[in-house]
């Protein structure tokens, strides 16, 4: 299977506005988000299809993003983090957690923002503060 994109961020080859790391995991801001604090999580060993994840691996991604909801739900107003899992646009499992206060706001047909590296570092940084 070719690198995908979300490994190249992994190895560093690539950067991303990091919000949570482990040993085997990794969230970051998605850059084309549908709204501001949208992340995305990923297991660092790539694995196309969410459910081919070995399953002590599946359990432990979706702790993990509990973790991270609950980090960027406690600095981005919203009413709930919506959780999605589509997994086709890139080969490497990934869960979008998207701070949300209607059913429309995890519409993916909707266009995303466009928002600047500076907005992103901006976003990354409010929910990482301690």
């Amino acid at each position: 299977m070719q690198e995908s994109i979300f490994t190249k961020i992994v190895k560093g080859e690539i950067p991303c506005f990091k919000i949570a790391e482990t040993n085997d995991f990794l969230a970051f801001l998605d850059v084309m988000p549908l709204r501001k604090g949208h992340t995305l999580v990923i297991p660092k060993n790539q694995v196309d299809y969410l459910y081919d994840l070995e399953d002590d691996v599946l359990s432990d991604l979706f702790i993990f993003s509990k973790k991270v909801a609950k980090k960027i739900e406690s600095k981005i107003s919203c009413k709930r983090i919506g959780v999605s899992v589509i997994g086709l646009e890139v080969p490497h499992a990934h869960i979008h957690l998207i701070p949300i206060n209607s059913v429309a706001d995890i519409d993916f047909s909707k266009p995303k923002l466009k928002l600047s590296s500076t907005e992103l570092l901006e976003i990354a940084d409010k929910i990482n503060a301690t």
